[in-house]
């Protein structure tokens, strides 16, 4: 079964939800986006990697954060789901519904991507003030939280200050954002470090349950963080990765991001397949079950 013949309430670059009242039915399909843009040819397996890894986060980080995870197994699927057990099998999440704040936290542990070109520009990542002789990939002394909106497909997220912060959400939610980000960063870099991999950089989303902030949508994942492998990090220069920046790359040499994206060669295609199983391999030391 390829998918799901049941209307989703919204569909997101990736996700598409189901509301099932006080709870959500997310379920990852194989599209990837790069740039805010969907891309129009699916990874194999990304889904359920996606989503698999982020039920490994959760569990790993218990007990650091809350998170709005109920089950990913399919004997609790709804019974108008389970006709399509096969399909969701490793792909889905039931979730406590959340009240979403509208930033994504994202923290910075490594010099690269946006950050990079800022700081070569100005010596700045997101206005913050960063020391003189920086290179590429250069580890940052304190990782940075550098948060940003949200943008819907085919726009932009933008940087904002964490003042911007205080004044959308006010400064008692504002801080505890920022301070859960780098906690949960500081725990999940530490355990990657572990299994051989550097984690550049990452965004996590958080939303209320309960009057209580919770992690939420998916967590530590290719497609939200910059994953290197510990043992060819060289700063100076770009790393290799077990992400989507495989994908930019092939995309930032053949489309002048005008009009829509291009399809991907087949062997771009199975090469982001394979890294994104690689990266859930080597962080949760399991097979992925295909």
């Amino acid at each position: 079964m390829s998918g799901i013949d049941i209307a989703p309430d919204a569909r997101g670059k990736v996700r598409d939800l189901y509301d099932l009242g006080d709870q959500l039915l997310l379920v990852a399909s194989d599209r990837i986006s790069a740039f805010d843009y969907v891309l129009p040819d699916d990874i194999p397996h990304k889904g359920a990697v996606l989503t698999q890894l982020s039920c490994f986060w959760f569990e790993l980080l218990d007990g650091v954060v809350e998170n709005h995870l109920v089950s990913s197994d399919v004997r609790d699927l709804p019974e108008r789901f389970r006709p399509y057990a096969d399909y969701l099998r490793g792909r889905f999440m039931l979730v406590r519904k959340a009240q979403m704040f509208p930033v994504e936290c994202i923290v910075r542990g490594y010099l690269a991507g946006s950050g990079l070109a800022e700081y070569r520009r100005q010596g700045t990542v997101c206005g913050i003030r960063l020391p003189d002789g920086l290179v590429n990939s250069s580890r940052l002394e304190q990782p940075l939280y550098t948060p940003s909106t949200k943008a819907d497909i085919g726009d932009h997220d933008e940087n904002i200050s964490f003042e911007r912060t205080v004044e959308l959400m006010g400064a008692r939610d504002a801080e505890a954002l920022r301070d859960l980000s780098l906690k949960v960063y500081a725990t999940a870099r530490d355990h990657a470090a572990s299994r051989g991999i550097v984690i550049a950089d990452t965004k996590f989303e958080f939303g209320r349950v309960d009057g209580r902030i919770v992690l939420a949508d998916e967590v530590l994942t290719p497609d939200s963080s910059r994953f290197w492998p510990g043992d060819r990090y060289q700063p100076g220069a770009d790393q290799p990765s077990f992400d989507k920046q495989y994908v930019r790359d092939w995309l930032t040499a053949n489309w002048d991001r005008t009009g829509e994206p291009p399809h991907l060669p087949a062997e771009v295609i199975e090469r982001t397949s394979q890294k994104y199983i690689a990266a859930y391999e080597q962080i949760t030391g399991r097979a992925f079950a295909y």
